[in-house]
């Protein structure tokens, strides 16, 4: 309960930040049209699939996330530099209250973004010719939930430990390396050797390919990716509630 109500706070500013909006639902419908334009340009023989509607979905959703991940790291750090955290300290809320007070409306605009992007999807798989399985995209986004906690908790983690002019900067960091080696702009598989070994071992490959082997109708596979982001969200979760009860004494 305790957690609850400071994350309505929390609900109420993210409704009446523009960012949320821009950046966490509008911008990756933009790159999702955009991506499709491109894709109709590259020729055939190219066998470039990765921009396909198929492939390019559970990408932008995933890539969707870390807008999220920045907006957390922007709340929590605006929340340290205006010394709000310090006048809610009378509050009887522990460390785990807070995290759990940010995680949760962080993880509703995180399924709200999911839910814009494959409105967006079907539509554009429409306009394309193609069809998209909805209830395998529904089931995409249950078994994002891990990668959801993890993008959320990495922004927790920035925030705390950074103030609101470092922190953007290292989120941008894992915005790069979530595109790049999370295989949304490029075919790692493919590509093979150190870099797909790189991947591999990093956690956005898996949110990536958790989510497209799913809405390719292989649901044992892709939540079998989804276990191994779950860890990754358990580590960087402990990580952040760590630093949060550090950082900020109590």
């Amino acid at each position: 309960m305790k957690a609850l109500t400071f994350a309505s706070r929390n609900i109420k500013e993210i409704l009446r930040d523009p960012i949320s909006w821009i950046f966490c639902v509008g911008f990756p419908i933009v790159m999702l049209a955009l991506m499709s334009v491109i894709n109709n340009s590259i020729p055939p023989e190219a066998n470039m699939t990765v921009f396909s509607i198929e492939s390019l979905s559970p990408g932008i959703m995933v890539f969707g996330f870390t807008f999220v991940m920045l907006f957390a790291a922007l709340l929590v750090s605006g929340d340290r530099s205006e010394a709000f955290l310090l006048r809610v300290f009378t509050s009887p809320l522990k460390p785990v209250n807070y995290i759990t007070g940010y995680i949760l409306p962080l993880i509703l605009l995180a399924v709200l973004q999911s839910l814009v992007n494959m409105t967006a999807s079907l539509i554009m798989a429409l306009v394309l010719g193609k069809s998209l399985d909805i209830p395998m995209m529904l089931l995409s986004i249950i078994a994002a939930l891990p990668a959801i906690i993890m993008f959320v908790s990495f922004g927790i983690l920035f925030g705390t430990a950074f103030n609101k002019n470092a922190a953007p900067g290292l989120c941008s960091v894992i915005i790069c390396l979530s595109g790049m080696m999370g295989g949304i702009w490029m075919d790692v598989e493919n590509i093979g050797g150190t870099i797909y070994d790189i991947c591999n071992a990093l956690p956005f490959y898996h949110c990536v390919k958790s989510a497209r082997l799913i809405l390719g109708g292989d649901i044992a596979g892709g939540f079998t990716e989804s276990g191994i982001v779950l860890i990754w969200a358990v580590i960087v979760t402990l990580f952040a509630v760590i630093l949060f009860k550090k950082k900020i004494r109590f």
